[in-house]
């Protein structure tokens, strides 16, 4: 699993810095988180593929979310995409986009699924490589943030153990899924004999625009890293907490409770020019956070 940084400002692009969106990478799939202004130019800058995204995340309807999207989805298009694409967003997103299209006569050469963000934690999609699940957080209008999973193969073969019991390789998919064998003749070989404990699932939470709160804490816990918000510094705490903001500080806090291993630092006003107190910031409270910087790819 890899996070692209595709942009790492709030509201509005400031000194090199553009609204939010991230492309994770998990295996040969793309997830794109969010779509601010300009990501598919950045998309092109940085190397990712529009190919590999079928999965499409908006967290919620402020602008600087989604205003990039209607363009990803006509270019897109245009360039002849056919394989469907999912769109997990806000149900208002959906009279959007198709607005959008009426209005300028324009029919996707591909399928979009639309799938509108429940008030809850749900699994979104799932299969064989990941799991993507959204939970809501607590912003100045409906917002979600996103869990992602990247699934292992499961148990780690141990060849020495399969051939002191005569174990062929064509059984092997099947004890990595956690079944005993079961031999023509003799004793049934149990699975923990002839396996080891496979890598735990790697997980990134991805947790938007929202105030300071723990009420997703439960879901993000355990993350090995997590992204998180900090529009802003302490000395601005309150204004912060009136416009449902996080800062540096209040980032880091959620980050130790979450017991993950690293934070992304991202969202920033663009009141600040320089960076790098809002890592100062965070890492007394956690050491292990860094900003989230735009083209940079963070591996998990």
């Amino acid at each position: 699993m890899k996070v692209t940084i595709l942009g790492n400002n709030s509201a509005l692009p400031a000194f090199g810095r553009h609204p939010t969106s991230q492309a994770v990478t998990i295996g040969s799939e793309i997830v794109l988180i969010d779509c601010g202004e300009g990501t598919q130019n950045r998309m092109q800058r940085f190397g990712i593929k529009w190919r590999s995204i079928h999965h499409i995340f908006i967290s919620h309807l402020h602008g600087d979310h989604y205003f990039g999207l209607p363009g990803l989805l006509n270019s897109m298009s245009l360039l002849g995409r056919t394989a469907p694409c999912h769109l997990y967003a806000p149900a208002e997103l959906e009279d959007i986009i198709m607005a959008i299209l009426r209005v300028a006569d324009t029919t996707l050469s591909y399928t979009l699924h639309f799938h509108a963000l429940p008030p809850h934690p749900t699994v979104l999609f799932e299969d064989q490589r990941m799991v993507l699940k959204c939970f809501p957080v607590e912003h100045r209008i409906a917002c979600w943030g996103l869990l992602l999973e990247a699934k292992t193969r499961g148990r780690r073969i141990a060849p020495e153990k399969c051939a002191e019991f005569g174990i062929s390789p064509l059984h092997f998919e099947s004890l990595k899924a956690g079944a005993d064998y079961v031999p023509p003749e003799g004793k049934v070989v149990k699975n923990e004999w002839v396996t080891e404990p496979g890598p735990k699932p790697k997980k990134y939470a991805y947790c938007a625009d929202t105030v300071y709160t723990k009420s997703y804490l439960e879901t993000i816990l355990g993350a090995d890293a997590v992204y998180h918000e900090c529009t802003y510094l302490d000395a601005d705490r309150e204004k912060a907490k009136m416009r449902f903001h996080c800062t540096a500080v209040q980032a880091a806090q959620i980050a130790l409770e979450a017991e993950t291993q690293l934070l992304l630092l991202g969202h920033f006003s663009s009141k600040y020019r320089e960076l790098d107190p809002f890592r100062e910031e965070a890492a007394a409270v956690f050491p292990n956070a860094v900003i989230a910087v735009e083209g940079m790819t963070y591996d998990i």
